[in-house]
């Protein structure tokens, strides 16, 4: 059994402000991808790491930050797309930053590990009242998407 009780307004300001900074990260570091270094850049630079089939991953996860972020910001579909989001980040975390360590000035983990982590709160919890789900989908939609 589901609990379809809506989150009281103080959580949904926690969510909000969540939803926001997550995804004004997120969606900053996919317009670097697309924008500053460009797609040919990232292809390279993903190469470099050794991230397998850098040519199709450096786009693909560009356009999943930049537009996942701004999905995290209007709470739309955040349930999805924290999970595609906290995806992104496991495979970063793995690929790239783990043999690093942990702090983020030796190219290690932390970061990626607390946005990962907040994508997959978000999924967990849903966007909240103020959000596109809480406004528009809510009782609209399955539980899953909304």
């Amino acid at each position: 059994m589901t609990n379809t009780k809506a989150p009281s307004s103080a959580a949904s300001l926690g969510l909000l402000v969540l939803r926001v900074v997550v995804g004004a990260i997120f969606a900053a570091h996919g317009a670097q991808k697309i924008f500053e270094y460009t797609i040919p850049g990232t292809i390279g630079s993903f190469a470099d790491m050794g991230v397998p089939l850098a040519e199709i991953a450096a786009p693909v996860v560009a356009f999943v930050e930049l537009i996942g972020g701004i999905l995290l910001i209007l709470g739309l579909l955040t349930r999805p797309v924290g999970i595609v989001l906290a995806i992104d980040m496991a495979v970063a975390l793995i690929l790239v930053h783990l043999p690093a360590g942990l702090w983020v000035g030796e190219g290690g983990f932390e970061f990626v590990a607390v946005l990962g982590v907040a994508a997959l709160a978000l999924a967990f919890t849903g966007a909240g009242r103020f959000s596109v789900d809480g406004a528009v989908l809510r009782g609209r939609a399955p539980a899953w998407l909304a």
